[in-house]
């Protein structure tokens, strides 16, 4: 059922089914990262996931914080690439501001999304916006939620919608971008017309969070263009 918070037990239910998203998605992100990377994102981040899972089910009694904290350590052990500093960074700093909490609400939500947006882009070379990186699908997020803090109108659900759909319209952006940061930026212009792994990963992550308050896994991205853009995707 739709909740107002995430408690320990949700939020160790949302990182297991991260793990099942990069799965079916591991194809298609691997495919982007064909384009203007080195070719195994998806590769990456079903492994990175596959080591959270076995982390965190060896946690006693834990909080939020903890959970968190051992989710971007775990990504920063086995991810390759960049994608693994940078998504261990924003889940390590984003559990900074959760510490000893049992669960979140809407206030929360912001502040770890902000905490973890600004570890991405302070070991990303101060990337913002435009440049086409996660930061992309990552800064309109965090936009949404914060924006919703002191409206009692929006729900902790209604934040939620509102920040993984500024995710999708921010990765969806990403297509006629020049890569101004990492690999990607070697190319040129060549990185126009191709969507950013990275962002794209960061909306399915979101989604993903969003799906299972809702009850569901996930989905899966079972048709896209040859730009990247996502055509048609199912639950999982």
């Amino acid at each position: 059922m739709p909740t107002d918070e995430i408690t320990v037990n949700l939020l160790l239910k949302i990182m297991n089914n991260s793990l099942e998203v990069m799965k079916a998605n591991e194809k298609y992100l691997t495919h982007l990262d064909a384009e203007i990377g080195d070719a195994d994102h998806g590769i990456n981040m079903v492994r990175g996931f596959s080591l959270v899972k076995n982390r965190l089910s060896s946690l006693t009694n834990p909080n939020i914080g903890t959970i968190l904290n051992t989710v971007g350590m775990s990504l920063l052990e086995s991810v390759g690439g960049a994608a693994g500093p940078l998504y261990g960074m924003f889940y390590i700093k984003g559990s900074e501001p959760t510490r000893g909490k049992t669960e979140i609400n809407k206030k929360d939500l912001a502040a770890l999304l902000e905490a973890g947006l600004k570890g991405i882009q302070t070991i990303g070379g101060g990337a913002v916006p435009g440049e086409k990186t996660m930061v992309d699908a990552l800064d309109p997020a965090v936009k949404a939620v914060k924006e919703s803090i002191n409206n009692d109108g929006i729900t902790f659900m209604m934040a939620l919608e509102k920040a993984t759909e500024a995710a999708k319209e921010g990765m969806k952006k990403t297509i006629p971008l020049i890569a101004k940061k990492g690999r990607a930026s070697y190319l040129g212009e060549r990185s126009i017309g191709h969507q950013d792994p990275g962002a794209t990963s960061s909306y399915l992550l979101l989604q993903t969070m969003l799906d299972t308050l809702n009850g569901k896994i996930g989905l899966e991205v079972t048709k896209f263009g040859t730009d990247g853009s996502i055509i048609e995707e199912m639950y999982i």
